[in-house]
């Protein structure tokens, strides 16, 4: 049970408990009433002790009577549309609090709430149970966030499908044609050429899916360490060079020096060495790539400069959502998996910092991640002791 349905259980249970063990009064001072009924009323009023347990609900929440009439309503339930002109209208929550006025149990459903005629449906998890004799409380907990969530998880095992079966199946389709050309050994090597690139494809993909599992169930905070920025881009830039030296790139360092920050040290290293890569597959040969630090008070950043294609302001809000790429052939070409920089984000929020983008089409981009400066403590000669 998550933390939100747990609060609404243990309220719904002190309520109900309320309204058992303790005698009619008024609704406490502050509390709306949205039937507006006579307060002379023995069911218009409400248990010592109930109302203030429900108004703390994150949720909506009202008390209703058996024909579904709201005597006390907190502002969420109205502004859901929960209860609108003094009374519940959604037919199957009335359905619901009619049952369990009758036969004294509670009740679970999920609908969606309108808040007026031809607005989006909000979805909600209603919950009923009986208060008093003539009364019953009705709490709607908010599930939206789960259900993007949900949507979220769909899309990634969809995109994954996606993403595996492609490789998987030109790796089928090249053995095939190696065993057809068994004949031939000009296109047995072309075939098997293509077949080392699809399996580099996959390991790849494979692997950053492993990085992005890990990055989401861990927090670098717990074991934090002192990293030196100097070694993270020293490490990432070494990881690279091959790759540019293969397109005459030249990879410079720049900024300053002996910057610290507590984290992770490969994690960090992933990040850099992730933004390289991607700077490296879409620069041209025989151009620069430049990693930079610079401290800015508490911060420091850490920006990765290329003179490459650059990236179309459309898609700026979106290259660090999971397999996002501006251009699908160029990265099936280059081997890109449209992970590479969904990982960077996750390191940077893990690290309690952020990843910031500008890029010009044609001209080139800087990705900077900005992270929070360890602490620097002195000795009694004044040396700095990180």
């Amino acid at each position: 049970m998550d933390p939100t349905s747990a609060l609404t259980a243990g309220a719904l249970g002190l309520a109900v408990g309320a309204g058992a063990a303790t005698a009619w009064l008024r609704s406490r001072p502050g509390v709306e009433s949205a039937a507006g009924q006579d307060a002379g009323n023995p069911q218009d009023r409400l248990p010592d002790g109930a109302t203030a347990v429900l108004s703390i609900l994150p949720g909506g929440a009202a008390v209703v009577d058996r024909l579904g009439r709201a005597v006390w309503a907190t502002p969420p339930a109205l502004s859901w549309g929960l209860v609108r002109d003094g009374r519940v209208v959604h037919p199957a929550v009335l359905e619901s609090i009619r049952a369990v006025h009758a036969d004294g149990g509670s009740s679970s459903l999920e609908v969606e709430l309108r808040r007026r005629r031809g607005a989006r449906g909000l979805p909600v998890a209603v919950h009923v149970a009986p208060l008093t004799a003539e009364l019953a409380v009705v709490l709607a907990e908010d599930r939206s966030d789960a259900r993007r969530v949900d949507d979220v998880r769909r899309d990634f095992v969809a995109n994954v499908s996606h993403e595996l079966k492609t490789p998987v199946g030109a790796l089928s389709l090249l053995a095939e044609a190696v065993e057809g050309a068994s004949d031939d050994p000009e296109a047995v090597k072309r075939f098997s050429g293509r077949m080392q690139h699809e399996a580099t494809r996959l390991s790849s993909l494979v692997n950053e899916l492993i990085d992005l599992s890990r990055l989401q169930g861990d927090d670098p905070m717990r074991h934090a360490t002192v990293v030196q920025l100097d070694d993270v881009v020293a490490d990432a830039v070494d990881r690279v060079r091959t790759m540019a030296t293969a397109k005459a790139i030249d990879l410079r360092v720049a900024g300053e020096r002996h910057r610290v920050v507590h984290g992770d040290r490969e994690q960090l290293t992933m990040a850099v060495r992730n933004l390289l890569l991607n700077a490296v597959n879409y620069s041209p040969d025989r151009t620069h790539v430049v990693v930079a630090v610079q401290g800015a008070g508490d911060t420091v950043g850490v920006s990765v400069t290329d003179q490459g294609i650059g990236i179309p302001a459309r898609d700026l809000e979106r290259i660090f959502e999971r397999f996002y790429r501006v251009d699908p052939a160029r990265s099936r070409a280059t081997g890109g998996t449209g992970l590479g920089l969904s990982i960077v984000k996750h390191v940077c929020a893990n690290h309690g910092g952020e990843c910031t983008v500008w890029s010009v089409e044609g001209e080139g981009s800087t990705f900077t991640l900005r992270l929070p400066l360890a602490p620097v403590t002195r000795t009694p000669e004044g040396d700095p002791v990180p």
